[in-house]
């Protein structure tokens, strides 16, 4: 967790009222569909900030989530893609214990202190790995970011495990390391 994500967990009683569990507490006493309902729910009805209220929130989809079901979710579906994502695990988590691996809805995001990396099941047949490697020129299976935005610099589109090959591994490491 960073500095600045702590302290707005520290200052939250006394900024909010209440501490971040007894906001889950009552967050989880509602169902909302939409982030931002929650979010507003607790800037009209609790007089919250947003910048607090949307931490809350965020943090507490993020607990409520579990990790496996979100992993899961991606690859209904697509299941000849997990044996590329199991593969890409194996190589990230040779890189250090700093590596952290963080399940979201539609990807993995694959960071230290930043993210470097970003494993998405974009098709039945395709994941595609973002990878972060400014002032690296975009050529061959390296492509430029394209769904991805800003989030990542690079695109790589991998079909068969066999293509976890020392290229991907190296663009991996080199990735890692520019996130140090």
């Amino acid at each position: 967790m960073d500095k600045a994500l702590q302290t707005m967990i520290d200052n939250m009683p006394e900024k909010t009222g209440k501490n971040l569990a007894d906001w889950k507490n009552l967050l989880g006493k509602h169902n909302f569909s939409k982030h931002t309902e929650a979010v507003n729910y607790l800037k009209k009805e609790h007089g919250v900030t947003h910048g607090y209220a949307n931490t809350i929130v965020s943090l507490s989809k993020d607990e409520s989530s579990d990790s496996d079901d979100l992993v899961a979710n991606q690859y209904q579906g697509k299941e000849r893609l997990k044996p590329i994502y199991e593969a890409l695990l194996k190589v990230v988590n040779k890189f250090g214990n700093d590596v952290e691996i963080v399940p979201k809805k539609g990807s993995v995001s694959i960071k230290t202190s930043k993210q470097f990396a970003i494993i998405k099941p974009a098709t039945k047949t395709r994941i595609d790995l973002g990878l972060k490697l400014k002032d690296i020129k975009p050529e061959g299976r390296l492509e430029p970011s394209g769904p991805f935005g800003t989030m990542c610099t690079h695109r790589v589109q991998l079909s068969l495990v066999e293509e976890v090959d020392n290229e991907i591994i190296d663009w991996l490491k080199l990735a890692y390391k520019k996130s140090q």
